[in-house]
């Protein structure tokens, strides 16, 4: 799922996301402890949260379609085991619990998990209107001193750099009024992808840092034209910490599980084509996997 590991992705480390974690109740739904059923080798359970546009109930999300192509090319039928609380309590009250016994989408170097071989790499992107000359390609660049808002996700790369620029305190306001005025320190707090597309698209907003196939999908839809420009992975915060932009994303099963670990490398190898079609569709940006 798209997490926010170690996102994954994120200026969160792995000891603050368990912390965060153990915040909500740790209690998985009934009804899925009753669908998930015994694991067999026909079937492959899959943990899934609803996380659009990564993660829907009628199976068209970004993930839900990789996994159903790498079930399939296992020989195996894949079934969602749904949580009803955020993706990223999915290890936690469901894979740990054995509800389920995969999870999809996490950083392939997530702590919590034995992950599979990467499947693609994606990173951080910079999105602006394609009308307008704010072409940024870096933290670096001046003109984001300047700019009206701008749009990040909480706990994320984009928000240290925001706070790095001296920029964050002028945003905050606009940011917190994008979650209803939740604060995200005592609770899982997101802005949902589809709003951070929609704040540039409709000009309220000038730049927007996103997770590349958290939001993908949005900007293809999108009716005005964006410009979507990576951010680069040599990113460093003015204290000299690097702040990694880019991110391996593969499957996890339980620590010990390293049968299911195998078979799903095999699967993942064997259903490559088709997960590039996927991801090509979806129009995630990618880069070259680690390994």
């Amino acid at each position: 799922m798209s997490l926010v590991t170690g996102r994954r992705r994120a200026a969160i480390s792995a000891a603050s996301l368990l912390a965060l974690a153990c915040l909500s109740p740790a209690h998985a739904a009934e009804d899925a402890a009753k669908a998930s059923g015994p694991a067999d080798d026909t079937t492959l359970r899959i943990c899934a949260a609803v996380q659009p546009p990564l993660s829907m109930k009628d199976g068209s999300g970004l993930e839900n379609r990789i996994a159903t192509t790498v079930a399939k090319a296992m020989g195996r039928k894949a079934q969602f085991v749904w949580l009803e609380k955020p993706a990223i309590y999915l290890v936690r009250d469901g894979l740990e619990k054995k509800l389920c016994d995969v999870v999809v989408g996490l950083d392939s170097d997530d702590p919590r998990v034995l992950a599979t071989k990467p499947y693609y790499r994606s990173g951080y992107v910079f999105i602006t209107r394609a009308d307008r000359d704010l072409d940024i390609k870096s933290w670096t660049d001046p003109r984001l001193k300047s700019v009206d808002h701008m749009v990040v996700g909480f706990g994320t790369p984009g928000e240290a750099m925001l706070k790095d620029i001296g920029r964050y305190e002028e945003d905050m306001a606009y940011l917190y009024s994008l979650v209803n005025f939740r604060a995200p320190r005592n609770q899982y707090t997101q802005i949902d992808p589809a709003r951070m597309v929609s704040e540039v698209a409709s000009g309220k907003a000038d730049v927007a840092v996103a997770f590349g196939p958290d939001v993908a999908r949005y900007v293809k839809e999108s009716s005005t034209p964006l410009r979507v420009t990576p951010v680069p992975d040599d990113t460093v915060r003015s204290d000299g910490q690097k702040m990694p932009q880019s991110f391996d994303q593969s499957m996890g099963v339980r620590r010990d599980d390293t049968a299911l670990k195998a078979a799903l490398d095999a699967g993942i190898a064997k259903a490559k084509p088709g997960i590039d079609a996927i991801l090509k569709q979806e129009g995630v940006p990618l880069s070259v996997a680690s390994n």
